[in-house]
């Protein structure tokens, strides 16, 4: 499956130029809203961003700080402010990389694969404000920590790779039927009390139940 990006840019030009050229060896999607960065982001699930300096409404590095908040997704800046101030401010936000405008896409795409074979290594773990799950089941504030089975595991790494937008129920059911384990409604609502409860013992208390679709972290 080929890797996904996310290009955050208001100069059609240069988003038609990427997206030729990226779609070649990648899935490429653009920003619709650019009210709604960080929730396009959170939908679409990229392996990296694209992320230019100015953009309509909040600017690039609002938006790293807002995606830096649940994601540790490769960002890499594109701008045509090239000065040295600019490159600093946004590796200081949480960018990985930073190209200036014009580039070269040959580079650009050599940047990408050099993050994207970094980032297959490094990435085992979510984060939510202070909190962080790794994939072994462990999930902690900083100082203690609480161990998670398998199925509360699956169920608050689907529901933090999707903070701030409701996971619908059926969703989150299909993730859990990918394990070796079928799990109805009550189950499901079982495991969800049960892991609502251990998260408070580290005070963890975002899980938010909305009645008749699914759940939120917020």
């Amino acid at each position: 499956m080929k890797n996904k990006i996310f290009i955050v840019e208001d100069d059609e030009t240069i988003v038609k130029l990427l997206r030729q050229r990226l779609q070649e060896e990648f899935q490429v999607t653009s920003v619709m809203n650019f009210r709604a960065v960080a929730a396009e982001i959170a939908e679409y699930q990229p392996d990296l961003v694209l992320m230019d300096i100015t953009l309509p409404y909040f600017n690039g590095f609002y938006w790293t700080t807002e995606i830096r908040k649940t994601n540790d997704l490769p960002i890499v800046f594109i701008s045509s402010a090239s000065d040295e101030m600019n490159a600093v401010m946004a590796m200081n936000m949480g960018a990985d990389d930073f190209v200036s405008k014009p580039f070269s896409v040959e580079v650009l795409i050599a940047k990408i694969n050099a993050l994207l074979r970094r980032t297959k290594v490094q990435v085992n773990h979510l984060s939510f404000e202070r909190f962080t799950l790794d994939l072994d089941g462990n999930f902690s504030d900083g100082q203690e920590k609480v161990s998670l089975t398998k199925t509360e595991t699956i169920i608050l790494k689907a529901l933090l790779e999707q903070a701030g937008n409701i996971v619908d129920k059926h969703d989150l059911l299909k993730k859990l039927w990918e394990g070796d384990d079928f799990i109805d409604d009550n189950t499901l609502n079982v495991n969800m009390s049960r892991l609502r409860k251990k998260l408070l013992q580290v005070k963890f208390d975002h899980i938010h139940t909305v009645r008749g679709v699914g759940y939120v972290i917020k």
